[in-house]
């Protein structure tokens, strides 16, 4: 259809309005205050086109959306179903954006997970499946006499309890198992919480380089680890751990994707996310430069501006000079470099003797200083008063992430290309571009079944 057909409408101030607007254009709805532009645009236009789209979600998704009530309107023809983006973020949630909230971007996951090329983040070289036989001899080169321990990976990163897992384990003859990092025998009562995320390996086998049989026994054992996982093993050579899967493995210098799903380019999943930055993109810190208001003055004369009138934070840094030996009415920028790290950012393992007082003496106490800077971000993240938050947040500063430049996610997510783009390349593209790209996309004939 070429319009947007409009009969009857009366939301609001509307009276039994009837127009057709031009699809595949862009529309400016103008008018004096009151004339109803709202009243069309939203709640008569977007509030239906809304009803339709939320028939496309999960039921997870729709959490998140305004749920709007059907418009006073005998029918709209023309209609695709439509969304809203507001000057105003709709929640406070950081990680969130059009692309997450509408599903877009679950559908581009999805896509990079299966058909997408993944290059070493290391070298640059493409990745390559591993046979087996490459992987004992990338061992065997690693190994400098230490025992190889072949753990299978049967839970990776997953919420829950897992009992029945461990019973099977149990039943058939496993001994150990790492959980979470931690080595337990199965013989023990093995408890985990439901509502964590876990990562369960089985000890396959711990293989010798002195066995006679080393080569036949690390085969075996590299054989049943895979396929117990599904493709993926860990071996710990002398505290190392190494990571080797039948699909993806470098062929330069070994580096290895434990599995290539849509997760890995979640940046709300801790197997996706920028670990520097915890999927924020961005860095915010308490900055010390705003923090110590006035350099020249004195910790007496209150030159860490959020303490400067409290009689509590004053206690604290009479103990602190007392304890390093530096006169509190001398100005900041004069006092050692050493004292003023320590009282930025605390004394590490040295206590320090502290005074509390009581109702008529004073109680000493000895306990680690954790500086300034720390004491104020665990005020700021405890804190329910928005007062408080407020008057902190102006020594907040935010920059972009320098591990992620911006993109929250891991360096492993960023290098799986499509035609030599990343999921974070098209996701900050322009529109147009990202429909020229797919318009143009080269895939072979396995790749454009699923890519369809």
């Amino acid at each position: 259809m070429d319009y947007i057909s409009i009969k009857g409408a009366r939301q609001h101030n509307l009276k039994d309005i009837n127009l057709n607007i031009p699809r595949r254009s862009f529309v400016v709805v103008t008018g004096v205050s009151g004339s109803g532009k709202s009243s069309l645009a939203f709640d008569t236009l977007f509030a239906e086109g809304q009803r339709r789209f939320m028939e496309s979600l999960s039921t997870y998704a729709r959490q998140f959306v305004e749920k709007l009530e059907k418009p006073d309107v005998d029918y709209i023809e023309g209609l695709s179903p439509s969304i809203s983006v507001d000057q105003k973020t709709f929640q406070r949630n950081p990680r969130s954006t059009v692309g997450t909230i509408t599903e877009i971007y679950d559908f581009m996951r999805l896509l990079f997970a299966r058909i997408g090329t993944p290059y070493c983040p290391d070298c640059g070289h493409e990745i390559v499946s591993l046979t087996v036989e490459s992987m004992i001899e990338r061992l065997t080169g690693f190994s400098d006499g230490g025992d190889i321990h072949v753990y299978s990976p049967i839970v990776r990163g997953r919420k829950g309890e897992y009992r029945k897992e461990i019973e099977d384990l149990r039943r058939e003859g496993f001994l150990r198992v790492r959980i979470d990092g931690n080595e337990f025998e199965l013989e023990e009562e093995i408890k985990l919480s439901r509502y964590k995320i876990h990562t369960i390996e089985v000890l396959i086998d711990v293989v010798s380089p002195s066995n006679k049989k080393f080569g036949d026994r690390l085969e075996e054992a590299l054989r049943i680890a895979i396929k117990r996982s599904g493709g993926t093993v860990n071996c710990i050579i002398d505290g190392t751990s190494l990571t080797f899967s039948e699909s993806s493995s470098c062929p330069q210098c070994g580096f290895s994707y434990e599995e290539i799903s849509p997760r890995l380019f979640s940046f709300n999943s801790p197997y996706g996310a920028c670990t520097v930055c915890n999927g924020l993109g961005k860095k915010t810190f308490f900055d010390p430069e705003l923090i110590i208001e006035n350099p020249e003055k004195s910790l007496g004369q209150g030159a860490i501006a959020p303490w400067k009138n409290s009689k509590y934070y004053r206690g604290l840094l009479d103990s602190l000079s007392e304890h390093y030996g530096f006169n509190i009415d001398t100005p900041f920028n004069k006092l050692k470099k050493d004292i003023r790290e320590k009282i930025l950012y605390g004394s590490g393992n040295e206590k320090i003797k502290f005074q509390k007082e009581k109702r008529r003496w004073l109680e000493e106490y000895y306990e680690t200083f954790p500086g300034v800077v720390r004491i104020i971000s665990d005020w700021y993240n405890e804190t329910e008063s928005d007062e408080v938050r407020d008057s902190l947040s102006k020594y907040l500063v935010s920059t972009t992430c320098e591990s992620c430049a911006g993109s929250r996610l891991k360096k492993e997510s960023l290098t799986v290309l499509i035609n030599g783009k990343s999921i974070f390349d098209l996701s900050i593209s322009p529109v147009d571009e990202i429909i020229e790209f797919f318009i143009n996309i080269k895939l072979n004939d396995r790749e454009m079944i699923i890519a369809d």
